[in-house]
């Protein structure tokens, strides 16, 4: 049989339209992009002038700020605190036992964290006491020596030496990036910890003075500030155990002060601790009182004598009063083992408590 004459089959007929249909898709391209159909990719491939469209600049969605409970580390501007950030009352009376003062604190269950964060305190550093200083160089002011400053005002701290009373050990600090961070002002009594009992019931600018209390504030190593956390002192104290007693005062007084609550576990934590200190001093800025002035009782009158009075008593001279105690710098004051002085002990002097809060030496 004679295949060139045989009729085409009918699977070679049912694929022309397809391919009509193929060739249409290809003209009408062709007519888009200019005339010239484009291949895919390839180094030769011919250039086609693109039609320009309008540009659209989106708008990029904020990205939310992680809060936490350390505020920033060294800012380049000060921020003076608004309203009038003061504690609800005032600190501890002179002359307190912090053992007596624990027992005069609430004990209650922790509240729940809902609404908790770190701007409920403020934002960063403050400078609540308006001297120029937010509070973080307030705090290295007072806990550094050593110190140069990075400008020409005694403000803003640029080195110095820590003497860190939560590790025993001493501490460079050097302002910078990444430095700045290795000290860092721990909140004694953590925000995080005050905000479940009791902070909540506080007004806004109590909370500020709170987060910018040097009662509440002490200069110490970055890493064991991070590993102290929100811990209260059922679940964190400082390495130095020397330093333990001291720290629990100062909890107390600052728990007393803004009318904070301890949980049970707490409050037998800290009467653990001061068992070793029965006699420590809850630390605050109150004065001693003054001495009552003493009354003198006149001397009777001496009996007269006939015929002639007797001789006066010859009066012994008075004893020369002890020297008094006094330490030219807290370095002087460590060397004599005394720190901390409290107003009223024995070479307490203004010059050593820059804060003016009764304690020096901290």
């Amino acid at each position: 049989m004679n295949t060139a004459s045989r009729p085409p089959s009918r699977k070679i007929r049912s694929l022309r339209p397809i391919a009509v249909g193929f060739g249409l898709f290809l003209l009408a391209v062709a007519i888009i992009t200019g005339g010239a159909i484009l291949p895919a990719s390839g180094d030769n491939a011919p250039t086609a002038s693109p039609t320009p469209t309008p540009s659209v600049t989106a708008t990029p969605t904020p990205t939310p700020t992680p809060t936490s409970d350390t505020a920033p580390a060294d800012g380049d501007g000060v921020t003076e605190a608004s309203g009038d950030p003061a504690a609800p009352q005032s600190q501890p009376e002179y002359g307190v036992r912090a053992l007596a003062l624990l027992e005069t604190l609430p004990i209650k269950g922790r509240a729940p964290m809902t609404g908790y964060s770190r701007d409920e305190f403020g934002q960063g550093w403050v400078d609540v006491d308006r001297n120029g200083c937010d509070t973080r160089n307030d705090m290295l002011n007072r806990d550094l020596t050593q110190i140069r400053y990075a400008n020409s005002v005694p403000c803003k701290v640029s080195s110095g030496m820590l003497a860190d009373p939560y590790t025993g050990t001493n501490i460079p600090f050097l302002r910078g990036q990444t430095t700045s961070i290795k000290v860092q002002i721990d909140h004694i009594v953590a925000l995080a910890d005050a905000w479940q009992k009791g902070a909540q019931q506080l007004s806004f600018d109590q909370r500020v003075a709170f987060a910018n209390d040097p009662l509440n504030l002490q200069s110490t190593d970055g890493p064991t500030n991070g590993q102290k956390g929100a811990g209260d002192a059922a679940t964190w104290l400082p390495p130095n155990t020397s330093y333990r007693c001291t720290y629990v005062a100062r909890q107390i007084s600052v728990k007393a002060t803004y009318r904070l609550w301890v949980t049970q576990a707490e409050h037998d934590a800290m009467a653990r601790i001061l068992s070793n200190c029965p006699d420590a001093m809850a630390p605050t800025n109150q004065q001693s009182p003054a001495p009552a002035p003493v009354q003198e009782t006149p001397p009777p009158p001496a009996p007269v004598q006939e015929p002639a009075p007797a001789p006066a008593p010859v009066q012994e001279p008075a004893p020369a009063p002890a020297p008094a105690v006094y330490y030219a710098n807290c370095s002087a004051v460590r060397a004599a083992g005394a720190a901390p002085i409290y107003a009223g002990q024995p070479g307490y002097g203004s010059h050593l408590d820059r804060d003016g809060d009764g304690v020096a030496c901290e």
